[in-house]
């Protein structure tokens, strides 16, 4: 197999905080191995068939895939000759390493903690149906819930995008449709700009955070560093030096091989998540105010 010593990194979306740390890693594995990266980007995953295939032609010896919101079908056109690595996808792919966090049980770790604080209604605001680390958090706050004994309801668990402006509105939304209500406990975003969104939606109506009720998210991006948001820390720089070790590995390999076409198994690697403690977590108020 020749190689060129360029690997690319497909996004699917526009870049952020979350992509930057990972591509961060990408970026000091590579210079470590000695190889040049390039970054390419799609509108939307369902251009992968096309946009896949093409980038796949010669030009890179191997590709990362951030996030890829794919489907088993594309089996049958992600290209064989080429060394895919994936991160957090969204199903396991032929032949395609996946590197992964160990989602559902960081997500029951934070609820376990809070609940172990006192908390007992926590508002989940999750991130969008269909994606798979959206879906494990909701099973790791569902689970931390079921194993404490502690009955959560069916409107605590509400769904929104992965970005600031979803928790703001979320977290907007759940206070206008629950006025007269006890405020809840505390707020578990399914990422660091949601749980961010929310307390400033909170601060807004002027609450305090987290006197009134705690706020915590999931990832610990630089973001939530620099606001010292109590989180579940993603190992972000790890997962993106992991993936390109992988890619450079399975690139080698069949380079010394002379494999021209994939002979490799899918594999996943999961990486352990914990708890960042921050200023936005406390113990719960004796008496929970009522929402306005």
């Amino acid at each position: 197999m020749n190689t060129v010593g360029v690997v690319g990194t497909l996004l699917g979306e526009e870049p952020n905080l979350y992509f930057l740390e990972i591509f961060a890693g990408v970026i000091q594995a590579a210079t470590a191995a000695g190889q040049t990266t390039t970054v390419f980007t799609l509108n939307d995953w369902h251009e992968a068939e096309h946009r896949v295939p093409l980038l796949c032609d010669g030009r890179i010896d191997g590709l990362i895939m951030l996030a890829p919101m794919l489907t088993t079908t594309a089996d049958a056109w992600l290209p064989a000759h080429t060394p895919i690595v994936s991160i957090h996808a969204n199903c396991e792919l032929a032949g395609v390493v996946n590197l992964e966090t160990d989602d559902e049980a960081g997500a029951c770790r934070m609820v376990a903690h809070l609940l172990q604080l006192g908390h007992r209604r926590i508002l989940h605001i999750g991130g969008p149906v269909g994606s798979v680390g959206a879906e494990r958090r909701v099973e790791g706050y569902l689970r931390a819930h079921a194993e404490a004994g502690v009955r959560c309801r069916v409107d605590d668990v509400v769904r929104t995008a992965f970005s600031y402006e979803g928790g703001r509105r979320a977290m907007e939304d759940w206070l206008q449709g629950h006025r007269g209500e006890p405020l809840p406990h505390a707020v578990f975003g399914a990422n660091d700009a949601i749980a961010l969104g929310a307390v400033d939606t909170l601060r807004a109506r002027g609450l305090q955070v987290p006197a009134d009720l705690s706020v915590v998210g999931f990832d610990n991006t630089v973001l939530a560093r620099t606001a010292r948001l109590a989180t579940v820390r993603q190992p972000l720089r790890e997962l993106g030096e992991r993936a390109l070790q992988a890619l450079v590995a399975r690139i080698e390999g069949r380079r010394k091989g002379g494999q021209g076409e994939a002979a490799e198994t899918a594999e996943t690697i999961v990486l352990r998540t914990d708890i960042v403690a921050g200023l936005t977590l406390a113990a719960p108020r004796t008496t929970p105010l009522q929402i306005d």
